[in-house]
């Protein structure tokens, strides 16, 4: 057989593996979507409980994956979201309680009326059915996705990065743990059986129609592939370029803490903060101490020419700063003339994923609240 042939038969093994897996899905949703409460709970609770009771396995096997990516060479905020510790499983676990304690949104009515006719009219929360997520190398987002996805009453196709290939696979038994121990289709969670990426392509085509939605959860080169070339609806949201905006009346203290925190926390998640926006009324006083707790942190600092009049030892920033997705322990700075421009900003350079406001000015954060389209608005809070 030559090469081109063996290619095509391995292609033609793949989309029937992710056929198979489509169908299975597809049966699997018409069974959630029937499922009482008190059977995803069940469900969920089991999960957490399998993830904490196979946690040794699951870190066994992300120590195989970390050190294939290490020896890759990846890059430490890559490593940072692949790894997990034995605090990041009890998190998983501890997220997917949370999650079995949400009221269940299958079944709300949202709104009823009446026809001058006498028909009776209902609007109410239904599930979507099967929904495909394409992610990276993020384990976590296995658990996550999949405990979602079954208390909204939807079968999930969950297909995770290559780098993170074992340690998900451990984490989407455990979830087949639960679904079994509940009494649910062992198939209303599926994680996709293979590295290849021709799984991904044939995800976006819908299988055959048996995928409702697609959600990608990645960077931009991920998302920007799902966007062109899904033939079904899609979910998603591209960088995480986050700002942190400390007004003229916030609190200095409260800034530190909140600004560090946004920053340092997780610096390799797409929801931490890459610019770093202070009020010109404070600029002088709040400045120098705010990027001295950044730099005790460990975070390098790149500010614009009047952050550099206050910090003179910053190094200087660029206009691509300004729309940079780090991903890694960098804050770009600038001082802004209130609370217009920091608006201004946000919008021109921001994503819409996240952005905060530190400020004791009620008035002043419900302007920031209203007029900052983004999916996370904060006040006071990182």
């Amino acid at each position: 057989m030559s090469l081109a042939e063996a290619e095509t038969e391995t292609r033609s093994d793949i989309g029937a593996q992710m056929r198979a897996v489509g169908r299975a899905a597809r049966a699997a949703a018409r069974r959630l979507a029937r499922a009482t409460t008190a059977e995803k709970n069940k469900a969920l609770m089991a999960m957490a409980t399998a993830l904490r009771d196979r946690a040794a396995a699951i870190l066994a096997d992300n120590a195989l994956d970390v050190a294939d990516a290490k020896d890759a060479k990846l890059a430490g905020s890559f490593l940072d979201r692949l790894t997990l510790t034995p605090e990041r499983v009890e998190a998983m676990a501890r997220g997917i309680e949370e999650i079995a304690e949400l009221p269940d949104p299958v079944g709300t009515v949202l709104a009823a009326w009446d026809r001058p006719n006498g028909l009776h009219i209902e609007r109410v929360r239904t599930p979507l059915g099967v929904i495909g997520i394409i992610y990276e190398s993020r384990p976590n987002v296995t658990a996550d996705a999949g405990a979602l996805c079954l208390k909204a009453g939807n079968a999930a196709i969950l297909r995770g990065g290559s780098d993170s290939f074992r340690s998900s696979t451990e984490i989407h038994a455990c979830l087949v743990a639960g679904l079994e121990a509940a009494g649910l289709p062992a198939e209303a969670i599926q994680f996709v059986p293979t590295r290849d990426r021709a799984a991904v392509g044939l995800m976006l085509s819908g299988l055959d129609g048996a995928v409702d939605v697609i959600v990608p959860r990645g960077g931009k080169s991920l998302v920007g592939r799902v966007q062109m070339e899904a033939r079904v609806p899609v979910f998603a949201h591209l960088e995480g370029v986050c700002h942190v905006y400390v007004d003229r009346e916030a609190d200095l203290e409260m800034a530190k803490k909140i600004v560090v925190n946004a920053k340092m926390r997780r610096t390799g998640v797409c929801g931490a903060a890459e610019t770093l926006l202070v009020d010109a009324k404070v600029a002088d006083s709040f400045l120098k101490p705010l990027i001295e707790a950044l730099q005790a942190a460990g975070c390098r600092v790149r500010g614009d020419e009047r952050s550099r009049h206050v910090v003179p030892g910053v190094t200087p920033a660029v206009e691509s700063d300004w729309t940079t997705e780090y991903l890694d322990a960098v804050i770009a700075v600038k001082v802004v003339d209130g609370i217009k421009e920091a608006i201004e900003h946000i919008e021109t350079y921001g994503t819409h994923h996240t952005d905060s406001i530190v400020t004791n000015d009620k008035r002043a954060a419900q302007r920031f609240m209203a007029e900052v389209d983004s999916a996370i608005v904060l006040h006071n809070a990182s």
